[in-house]
């Protein structure tokens, strides 16, 4: 027997939950549209005395603790990919940048070369970096020679209601999460990545 079906690894890094709201309501739609999903995160470098300070930081990377932590294996594992971070300065946090860092191995080797490739982000203000952070993840996917899979205008009243970002999910940070339309979008994202990434996948051998 055959299957043709995505592998999806969303691979995030979140400070305070909104990234993880979003990580995980993509991964919900992606698993919905038929893809084995793997949910990661990535490691924490922040000193612990630095987290500290941060209440709410501490209290999101305790409740967390049980999501695996993104390995190199899940990126050759997966067919298509999701990355998502928190904007830092108008680009990518440094705990998901170092992670990045890590990949010349695999991406030499030909493991990354040819999968779909989304990304989102969450911000502190409206034009905190938002498309800039985004823009910033797709460098990485042109060196990889991804296929990106942008939000665009698919579903206009969905996009437009969720902020209208054409380029990946994202939303204003806030201490009750991403709104219903901001979740509602990402899983509609999920679901495209899903679709797209099966349709260039070839067909394995269950």
């Amino acid at each position: 027997m055959s299957e043709r079906s995505a592998r999806i690894a969303v691979v995030y890094y979140s400070a305070t939950g909104n990234v993880h709201a979003i990580a995980e309501a993509l991964a919900k739609g992606a698993a919905g549209a038929g893809a084995d999903v793997r949910l990661r995160r990535v490691a924490e470098t922040a000193p612990g005395r630095v987290v500290d300070r941060d209440p709410e930081w501490r209290a999101h990377l305790d409740a967390t603790a049980d999501i695996p932590e993104a390995t190199l294996e899940d990126l050759v594992w997966a067919d298509g990919y999701a990355f998502g971070t928190p904007t830092r300065f108008g680009n990518v946090a440094a705990q998901l940048k170092q992670f990045i860092d890590r990949t010349g191995g695999i991406w030499e080797a030909g493991h990354l070369a040819g999968k779909p490739f989304t990304g989102f982000t969450s911000t502190a203000e409206v034009h905190g970096g938002q498309e800039a952070t985004i823009l910033a993840l797709y460098h990485v996917a042109h060196h990889w020679g991804s296929v990106i899979v942008p939000t665009g205008y698919v579903d206009y009243d969905l996009i437009h209601a969720a902020g209208g970002n054409p380029y990946g999910l994202s939303t204003v940070a806030s201490p009750g999460g991403p709104p219903e339309e901001v979740l509602a979008a990402a899983a509609h994202q999920g679901t495209r990545l899903a679709r797209i990434t099966a349709a260039l996948t070839p067909v394995r051998a269950s």
